[in-house]
């Protein structure tokens, strides 16, 4: 950088126009202000921080305002007017990274992507890109202003400053909800956020990287496929026809689930209680049919299944009436989950039994007492149906999404092995069974890239590209794996099952060794200038991206799931490997508490420089986790890791397999031997 180079970033005195708020776009819930008098006075002094003096009077009236009615100050009036989309490239201003970003963060905030656009919610209920419209704001001038050789810190969505760097370092570094451990539970965050000092980013909403319901498709066609193989014997080359899937949420993620179903052939039952959901989806083209007549509903299951035929149905309703249904009427159901947003269960992501998705809102915002004691009869309930069902043969898995723990937090310890959380849950959680063994202990998971042109001919072209890598990795492993097959399969079908809602993107499965090949082959393709520019990233939710016990780790048996520094060393061997953002929150799809997540960008401007970078820093990015699994003695990530020790330039610790039987026989014999009793579950092992 420039010696004596000045700039400076703030609001104007100029005070935007009063907000107009287009009708048919959702609106965040009341997130319940219940500040105390100078907590009210901190929090609307906090936000005033943002504004020139001058603009004082009037704007504490209205933060105030804001705050009572909804909870937050969302400093409606700093949000530009019109349409917020993320752009092509060559529309924003600044250095070629920081134009990459504010595309990014604009493509969160678009109405076709967000869940709750005013309310800068991008998914998950209340997954924020930052807290207030001020920080937006001072957020992209920041980034228009920067040089190659500064960063933004982001703290929470509050834009701290741009400091000198060099100029491999990342142009941002973000963390988001870090609060310090003890008051790290719901009402202390609950207050922070009133007070506008902590922002939830859940995982790519906070870190900027949400490529709309896209972004969980692939990963949710493979769960469904590989639950069907698990469970139900389904052989590798078909798909799911005549296989019923029930479950609910059609939101920014849940989403997902329709369109999943339909690329895997099978049919899906989803209930989802806002009608607005259910019309996105449609319109989207991502569902097929809706109805609020369940009898309606199974005449099309019973038809498609006589058929062969694939479908998603959303049922207009709520899911334990669904779930009712289908236990009274005897229906089969064979594959079975929940996506609701039961991380914010008692915030609005759950609505109970009994009452519309309008009187749900209504009773939160009137008499939250209430509806949270509606809200855990009705998890109860849920969790009762699903349990009758499984006796009837249909296989159930918690999403992630925090279902089973607030089923337990709801009063039915039943469903914690033991009645205690910590030794997990009687029914699994996707990672735990499916995912986390068949994918992210081989270094598989959720990849993805951004044309940053706009256009869709650039995406056809990376489309192509991968497609080939992916297939000659097929071809060219001894051992063959059905997940290169999968991808390859994904791709091949990728444009004609019409993904794309927002930016020109695409989500990928891959590898270590798959991502660092096909982001070589696009960054020489933006070098040859057959495409431009392409950011790559990847869900948070991946190998070793985040720590959470009820989900990314839940297939980690050695104690350490609670620990969350895989996901720290992740984030912070990103920025040493100079990626271009890296982002550090608390909480995900589970809820804050429960998780550390963190992600990266990296921007491909086809230089020697990036090429430099990218193969060391995407291979950490995956083989950090690989490393923390094989340690907790998993065997494919032991396998993986071995791999990873003959081919590269470095050494994973790997661990000696103790003799099963052993260790238990010998703790079993000194135990009972001292209390004079015997212990059945360890006899039981050691035999």
């Amino acid at each position: 950088m420039q010696a004596g180079r000045r700039i400076q970033i703030q609001l104007g005195d100029e005070l935007p126009p009063e907000p107009e708020f287009d009708p048919s776009v959702r609106r965040a819930p009341d997130r319940n202000y219940d500040l105390g008098v100078e907590d009210t006075v901190l929090a609307v002094k906090n936000a005033l921080r943002y504004v020139p003096e001058q603009l004082h009077r009037l704007l504490a009236e209205e933060f105030l305002e804001e705050l009572i009615k909804t909870g937050r100050i969302y400093g409606h009036r700093y949000r530009p007017p019109g349409r917020i989309w993320g752009k092509p490239l060559d529309q924003y201003s600044g250095i070629l990274e920081a134009r990459a970003i504010q595309v990014m963060i604009d493509n969160n905030l678009d109405f076709e992507v967000a869940l709750y656009p005013y309310e800068l919610v991008t998914y998950g209920e209340t997954g924020q890109v930052c807290q207030n419209w001020m920080q937006y704001r001072l957020i992209m001038r920041y980034l228009e202003s920067m040089t190659e050789e500064q960063t933004l810190v982001v703290i929470s969505g509050h834009p701290l400053g741009l400091f000198p760097a060099k100029r491999d370092a990342p142009r941002v570094i973000s963390t988001n909800g870090l609060t310090v451990g003890m008051f790290d539970n719901p009402a202390d965050f609950h207050r922070a956020q009133e007070l506008g000092v902590c922002n939830y980013g859940q995982m790519t909403a906070g870190g900027w990287m949400y490529i709309g319901p896209q972004g969980i498709v692939h990963g949710t066609y493979l769960t469904l496929l590989n639950a069907a193989r698990k469970y139900l014997g389904l052989n590798e080359q078909n798909n799911l026809s005549r296989i019923v899937y029930l479950s609910s949420g059609l939101g920014g993620m849940s989403g997902a689930q329709a369109k999943a179903v339909e690329i895997a052939g099978g049919i899906g039952v989803i209930a989802e209680v806002d009608a607005s959901r259910i019309r996105t989806r449609k319109d989207q083209g991502w569902l097929s049919r809706d109805s609020d007549d369940l009898d309606e509903i199974f005449r099309w299951v019973d038809e498609l299944r006589a058929k062969g035929q694939g479908a998603s149905i959303a049922y207009f309703g709520n899911v334990v009436d669904l779930w009712q249904y289908v236990f009274d009427k005897g229906h089969r159901i064979e594959l079975a989950s929940d996506q609701t947003s039961c991380h914010a269960a008692y915030d609005g992501g759950y609505t109970p039994v009994g009452v519309s998705f309008q009187e749900g809102r209504e009773l939160l915002r009137k008499d939250p007492a209430r509806f949270r004691e509606l809200v855990d009869a009705s998890l109860i309930r849920q969790y009762e149906l699903i349990r009758a069902m499984r006796e009837r043969g249909t296989h159930f898995w918690d999403y992630g999404n925090s279902f089973l723990k607030s089923v337990f937090d709801a009063g039915a310890q039943g469903v914690a092995v033991e009645g205690d959380p910590r030794k997990g849950f009687v029914f699994p959680s996707y990672v735990e069974d499916i995912i986390g063994p068949i994918c992210f202990d081989y270094g598989y998971g959720p990849f993805r890239w951004v044309c940053l042109s706009h256009r869709s001919e650039d995406l056809d072209r990376t489309d192509e590209a991968a497609r080939d890598i992916v297939h000659a990795i097929w071809q060219g492993r001894r051992v063959k794996r059905g997940q290169d097959y999968d991808n390859y399969v994904w791709l091949r079908d990728a444009k004609s099952n019409d993904l794309v809602v927002g930016t020109q993107a695409r989500i990928l499965y891959a590898d270590a060794g798959g991502r660092v090949s096909i982001a070589k082959r696009f960054n020489e393709m933006v070098r040859k200038g057959e495409i431009g520019p392409v950011m790559l990233g990847r869900d948070h939710h991946d190998v070793g991206g985040t720590d959470s016990p009820f989900r990314e780790t839940a297939n980690i048996k050695d104690g350490s799931n609670i620990m969350a520094e895989m996901s720290h060393h992740t984030w912070a061997g990103n920025i040493l490997r100079g990626m271009t953002m890296a982002v550090l929150s608390n909480g995900g799809g589970v809820g804050p508490g429960k998780a550390v997540n963190g992600g990266f960008g990296l921007v491909l401007d086809g230089s020697d420089r990036i090429e430099s970078i990218l193969s060391n820093a995407l291979d950490w990015d995956v083989s950090c986790g690989i490393a923390r699994r094989a340690w907790a003695r998993n065997p494919h990530a032991v396998e993986t890791a071995q791999e990873w020790n003959q081919t590269h330039d470095g050494h994973i610790l790997l661990p000696f397999i103790v003799r099963e039987g052993m260790v238990e026989r010998m703790v079993s014999d000194r135990l009972n031997g001292a209390r004079g009793r015997t212990d059945p579950a360890l006899d039981a092992r050691s035999k």
